[in-house]
């Protein structure tokens, strides 16, 4: 699976007002929080999921992948945070952000926590947002927005990941093997799980969605039905049922 439609920019991110006294405190926003490890199709459901309910969307990695690629070094911590201090949302659309490389960048600058602190309001006021939001990532479900109405968990084989990248690279005229996709994909999972800031993990409330087996319409489905429900849980709990 490759990266859906409907990303939106994450600039113009609007504050929240506070309630006074005497108003009633408005209902929050319903947040879908799609986490995952690389390839696993998150990006494709989380921008399907995001077009479906009409709500902005937020490819967190993508923020990791501009740091990352901005900087000499991602090992560098204090350059990778500088960098992603001075973050420009215009660098969310660079072509080159979708390579191999990019990931591999984006994987070595998120291990620093100096780097997620720096980035994390930016996606914290984005899930504020008072119509909602969709968010995928890592950490969304458990850091971002851990209160997030819908939280799903998709993950895949890591040789289906990697078929999956392989086949995305040749596409763009890239040229690598299937066997350093597999051992790229080993490394970034052991990193991005293993880090002490924000590892990646699982909620404990977020649905686990396997998509070894599934096509792209097949996980859509189950994806639409895990969030479905829990719209109606929601919808309920501010007594628009």
């Amino acid at each position: 699976m490759g990266n859906g439609i409907g990303r939106l920019p994450c600039h113009a991110i609007p504050t929240v007002s506070k309630p006074t006294a005497m108003s009633r405190p408005p209902s929050p926003p319903f947040v879908i929080a799609v986490d995952g490890a690389a390839a696993s199709g998150k990006g494709t459901l989380a921008s399907r999921l995001a077009s479906h309910f009409t709500l902005p969307y937020l490819d967190t990695g993508l923020l990791y992948r501009a740091v990352g690629q901005s900087v000499r070094d991602p090992g560098d911590a204090a350059a990778a945070a500088a960098a992603a201090r001075r973050l420009d949302p215009s660098q969310l659309n660079d072509p080159a952000l979708t390579t191999a490389a990019a990931g591999e960048a984006a994987s070595r600058a998120a291990v620093h926590p100096e780097v997620r602190s720096a980035l994390l309001d930016l996606q914290r006021r984005f899930a504020a947002r008072p119509g909602g939001a969709v968010l995928d990532g890592r950490d969304i479900g458990t850091v971002i927005a851990p209160g997030a109405s819908a939280k799903l968990y998709v993950d895949a084989a890591l040789e289906t990941r990697a078929e999956r990248r392989w086949k995305q690279a040749l596409a763009r005229g890239e040229a690598v093997t299937l066997h350093a996709l597999i051992e790229d994909l080993r490394r970034r999972d052991a990193r991005d799980a293993g880090r002490a800031d924000a590892p990646m993990m699982r909620a404990q409330d977020a649905v686990l969605l396997d998509t070894t087996e599934l096509t792209i319409e097949a996980a859509f489905d189950e994806a639409l039905r895990i969030v479905e429900q829990a719209r109606s849980r929601w919808l309920r709990s501010q007594g628009r049922d």
